[in-house]
């Protein structure tokens, strides 16, 4: 089955599906810090005009929209896959883990997924992976807010336990200054080993860096 357009989610209950679920992840490319998934199923009378994936938002228009989707939204979920699981499986089987923990977490049972770029197993409800899914599915937008604005939070908290590394501002993305800070410091507890920057820090000897266990 594909599902293609603009409103994908008017395409599934025209095929019979009510209880559509968006799933998305935020924090995939960073060094640092959880994948953060959310599941959202907003339900048929969502008022979802302007609606928009996060990377087109500004902050005060993810917050904004986080409010709506958590207050009138008929069920959301969010879940983490830590660095740790990160670093044992990979990004990618990370990311469907987090998917299924929140997936989990819903009060209701979906009957469909639309999901953005990812394909789940072990599944017995019907999905749809769809690629660039949060530029023209609400459910998967409404999903990329949920996790980015959840795993804004848990970075910003990181902040104030890891001192040095500005995750409140740069929430674990690989920006020139969290490189440098990484190269001076050495590496946090909450930093992705096995991703390259990070990784090439810790492999060579001799370079007088050292995790920083704090």
């Amino acid at each position: 089955m594909i599902l293609a357009g603009r409103f994908l989610e008017a395409q599934a209950r025209e095929i019979g599906f009510h209880r559509i679920a968006g799933l998305d992840e935020a924090g995939r490319g960073c060094l640092a810090g959880p994948v953060v998934a959310a599941a959202v199923i907003l339900g048929e009378e969502f008022p979802a005009e302007g609606l928009r994936d996060s990377k087109q938002l500004s902050p005060a228009g993810r917050r904004h929209w986080y409010e709506i989707i958590r207050s009138r939204g008929q069920a959301v979920s969010f879940a983490c896959a830590e660095p740790e699981e990160i670093d044992r499986w990979n990004i990618l089987e990370a990311t469907r883990l987090a998917m299924k923990r929140a997936l989990s977490g819903l009060k209701m049972k979906p009957d469909i997924l639309l999901i953005d770029a990812v394909r789940l197993s072990g599944l017995s409800i019907t999905q749809v992976s769809i690629t660039k899914g949060d530029q023209i599915s609400i459910s998967i937008a409404a999903a990329s807010i949920i996790a980015k604005v959840e795993r804004d939070r848990i970075m910003e908290n990181l902040d104030g336990r890891f001192p040095g590394f500005d995750f409140g501002k740069n929430k674990g993305y690989p920006t020139a200054e969290h490189r440098r800070n990484l190269a001076y410091r050495g590496a946090c507890p909450v930093h992705r080993r096995t991703f390259r920057p990070v990784r090439e820090l810790l492999e060579p000897p001799g370079n007088g860096l050292n995790t920083v266990e704090m």
